[in-house]
């Protein structure tokens, strides 16, 4: 306490100068313009948690996020320097990034399981993947070169199953036979909603489908050129999204603000099955600290993807990501 009261006494003392002078001058925020792969929902509550309760603005950073949708294509973003860092909703993502020669890299994965499904009527003949051997699937172009050869190699499904799948619910909902793709967090809800009845969920990670899923994705001139911002805004991520997985409120409310076509139901439930399905607390999330990734699981994804084709053999899949920032001695692990 005398201790206390003497410096107390000390700094009174001083000059008013001299207390001005020893103050360093505040350093300026980093702006980093931040693309989503879509409008804010749930799915991105991290992401807003974090700028919500000021943690990116903690770290030194003034973090800018740019939303999404069905015309934004966040590589070109960043390639372009339209965006600083984004987000890549897939390992195809970064993948075909590196096939065609662009070097951005991911450098944190939230989600430890693609959120990719594939749904049904609540019907008898259906209780695993395996059991939709031969039958119709209505299924999107863009699926067609991503998941749909995992299905076909691993568990024998064939093209002639394929249906065209064009995003509108109505056939499926009025077809009580029909399978179809969807998110884990959106097509069983707006089922649930439109048609009242629960749909059989089958998420392909639970069946071994390898890759991670939304994913920050950095340009390398950032790596080589900022790690300090990189690394702020990684940790400030990532401890946005273990905030917003237990209380996502003030996410929320900043996500409602930018989306009006948000609700309170829409995300909640999202949330809820985000929390329920282990999408982020798990695999190496749960290993070794949330976001982050190992050369084994890239490594797997790599194997399957290019056995099946859609990479060709010696690429350098390295180049698609860079685990240096999400765990320091991850390495040694492996």
């Amino acid at each position: 306490m005398i201790r206390r009261v003497l410096l107390a006494l000390t700094l009174i003392a001083l000059p008013l100068y001299a207390l001005c002078v020893s103050a360093p001058p505040a350093r300026a925020a980093t702006t980093i313009r931040f693309v989503t792969d879509w409008k804010a929902q749930a799915e991105h509550g991290g992401f807003y948690q974090a700028v919500a309760e000021g943690l990116y603005a903690k770290r030194g950073l003034d973090v800018k996020i740019i939303q999404g949708g069905p015309d934004v294509n966040v590589p070109q973003l960043l390639a372009g320097g339209s965006a600083d860092f984004g987000m890549g909703s897939n390992s195809f993502i970064s993948m075909n990034m590196v096939k065609q020669g662009i070097p951005i890299r991911a450098v944190m994965a939230i989600f430890q399981k693609d959120p990719q499904v594939l749904i049904s009527h609540p019907r008898r003949d259906l209780n695993s993947i395996t059991d939709m051997r031969g039958k119709p699937v209505l299924i999107s172009a863009a699926s067609m070169s991503a998941f749909w050869p995992w299905l076909r190699a691993k568990y024998g499904f064939q093209d002639s199953q394929i249906r065209k799948y064009t995003y509108n619910l109505a056939p499926f909902i009025v077809d009580p036979n029909a399978i179809q793709e969807g998110y884990l967090t959106s097509e069983p809800f707006t089922v649930e909603q439109q048609a009242h009845f629960k749909p059989k969920v089958f998420l392909l990670a639970d069946y071994g489908y390898p890759g991670y899923a939304n994913m920050v994705l950095v340009p390398q001139k950032w790596i080589d050129g900022d790690r300090k911002t990189v690394q702020a805004f990684v940790d400030a991520t990532r401890d946005g999204w273990l905030h917003y997985l237990d209380d996502p409120a003030k996410g929320n409310a900043l996500i409602k603000r930018e989306n009006r076509d948000m609700t309170d139901a829409i995300l909640k439930q999202a949330h809820d099955r985000m929390r329920d399905h282990d999408m982020v607390l798990s695999g190496d999330g749960l290993a070794f600290g949330l976001g982050s990734m190992t050369d084994k699981q890239w490594k797997l994804f790599y194997d399957t993807m290019s056995s099946e084709g859609l990479y060709p053999k010696g690429l350098d899949y390295k180049k698609a990501y860079d685990i240096s920032f999400v765990r320091q001695t991850l390495q040694k692990f492996q």
